[in-house]
């Protein structure tokens, strides 16, 4: 079967570097064009070597580069994932920061790579859960991603029942509904929950976040894996400048020495940071 050319090939590995961040080796190419066969469908292109003439030769990479970012970008994303850091927060996160005078009741959290939304939909959970028990909060959840094509999904919060079935039960009752033709095995995040979580683009490589500065909790797990350590150090430092002083920082239980040393973070647990009260950004 005709692959791409080697040069093309290179060239989508270094824009993805370069531009995303994210290392893409020789080993990963069948994964690649893999991936890139569904797009090509969507234009009627039937071979990787006419896609590759299209984009790199006939002027196309401009408007082709997005679809390639949502054809190459890993989008693997579960309710509940690592469930360990939902348990902290609502019994170690959520307590402190309502404990200290910058919450005021109402606290903002940001999934940075949010993916199709699970993420950001299980943190609504769980402060919901929260709040319906007696604590006095408030809460506003921004979800980001690189792919605008999960950012779709996560913004219609429809997941097929495979995906759903890492939410608990109890979870599952109160906080998605069901299809009405069973048959469709889908369901959906209930409006309460949509209203409070918001989706927009951004890339994790820019310079500066178009997000707020008085973020209480931020979520980055399981993507700083793909980038290199320079980038991960640059990635951790920037987001931390968008943390309250006193906020946290939660990368996955892989990445717990990426936020080693960078300006601004303390450690306190294995994958948790808060920001110093002494940090300046």
């Amino acid at each position: 079967m005709p692959r791409l050319k080697d040069r093309h090939f290179d060239t989508v590995a270094e824009m993805i570097q370069d531009r995303v961040g994210i290392q893409i080796p020789p080993a990963k190419r069948t994964m690649v064009e893999g991936r890139l066969r569904k797009r090509m469908r969507a234009l009627e292109i039937e071979s990787l070597s006419d896609y590759g003439r299209h984009v790199f030769e006939e002027g196309h990479l401009s408007e082709e580069f997005v679809h390639i970012i949502d054809c190459v970008t890993t989008n693997k994303t579960d309710f509940f994932r690592e469930p360990a850091h939902f348990d902290q927060l609502r019994d170690e996160l959520v307590p402190m920061l309502l404990r200290g005078a910058a919450a005021q009741g109402r606290l903002k959290l940001w999934s940075a790579a949010a993916s199709t939304g699970a993420e950001a939909y299980t943190l609504a959970m769980v402060l919901h859960e929260m709040a319906m028990a007696g604590h006095a909060l408030d809460y506003a959840i921004l979800g980001t991603d690189v792919s605008t094509e999960v950012l779709r999904v996560a913004a219609d919060g429809i997941y097929p029942e495979d995906v759903l079935q890492a939410v608990p039960p109890h979870f599952r009752r109160r906080y998605v509904m069901n299809a009405r033709d069973p048959s469709w095995k889908v369901g959906r995040i209930v409006p309460e929950l949509r209203s409070r979580v918001r989706f927009k683009h951004l890339n994790l490589m820019n310079a500066q976040y178009a997000v707020d500065r008085d973020i209480d909790i931020i979520f980055c797990r399981n993507v700083l894996i793909y980038f290199d350590k320079d980038t991960q150090r640059a990635v951790l430092s920037r987001l931390a400048t968008h943390l309250q002083p006193g906020g946290f920082l939660v990368v996955g239980h892989s990445e717990s020495m990426a936020g080693a040393g960078v300006p601004g973070l303390v450690q306190v647990s294995s994958t948790i940071f808060a920001r110093s009260k002494g940090a300046i950004g």
